[in-house]
């Protein structure tokens, strides 16, 4: 999400300014974009919808979303991980989900990457949030929120998890990954939902 000047909602409540006119944003900006996460089985789907994401816009992710947790098993990353060619071909024929062989197929590698990921760090959390740049990193990278595509480490981040063998993780997607589970608070500066974020990170426990 990239949009920087917030706008009114309906509601009359100022808002960033990518959730205007979309009444499914909503919910998804007020109630998660940017609330720290630390649940493995949500970050692997954020970071799985966001690869799906790629040349498509978020409004249609969005609203398969549900389609897609039916799909793949609700993102458990240990199931998924064991799909073979049947389990492609059944995606591949559903019209709930992007069907887009590419995408599906780097969803059930990353997955495997993600056990192996989870047995070295303890979790994906720990690992994740290890990337979490630094607020002396944030005032330079990232002065204005919803400024940037991507950061000095959301780079680092990709670069390490191409390492890693992961698929469809570049800068970009990584840190709209980021933004999403609250590795980094880029609420615009007048949006409501910015303090609101901003508390929980501050009570959140970084998993090590």
């Amino acid at each position: 999400m990239t949009t920087s000047l917030p706008t009114s909602a309906p509601d009359d409540h100022t808002r960033c300014a990518w959730c205007a006119n979309v009444p499914e944003f909503l919910p998804y900006h007020d109630r998660e974009w940017g609330f720290p996460v630390a649940d493995d089985v949500r970050l692997f789907e954020k970071l799985s919808l966001e690869a799906f994401q790629s040349g498509l816009s978020w409004r249609t992710i969005l609203n398969k979303r549900e389609a897609f947790r039916q799909a793949f098993d609700h993102f458990d990353f240990h199931k998924v991980a064991r799909y073979g060619e049947a389990e492609v071909t059944r995606l591949l024929a559903d019209a709930g989900i992007v069907r887009h062989r590419g995408k599906i197929e780097a969803v059930i590698h990353n997955a495997a990457r993600a056990v192996e990921m989870q047995q070295a760090h303890g979790s994906l959390a720990a690992y994740f949030w290890r990337h979490e740049p630094t607020p002396e990193q944030l005032a330079t990278q990232l002065p204005q929120p919803l400024t940037a595509s991507q950061i000095e480490a959301s780079v680092k981040l990709s670069k390490d998890l191409k390492r890693l063998g992961w698929k469809f993780v570049g800068p970009t997607t990584v840190f709209a990954f980021m933004q999403a589970m609250g590795l980094v608070n880029d609420h615009a500066r007048d949006c409501v939902t910015r303090a609101a974020v901003a508390q929980a990170r501050q009570a959140f426990v970084v998993p090590r």
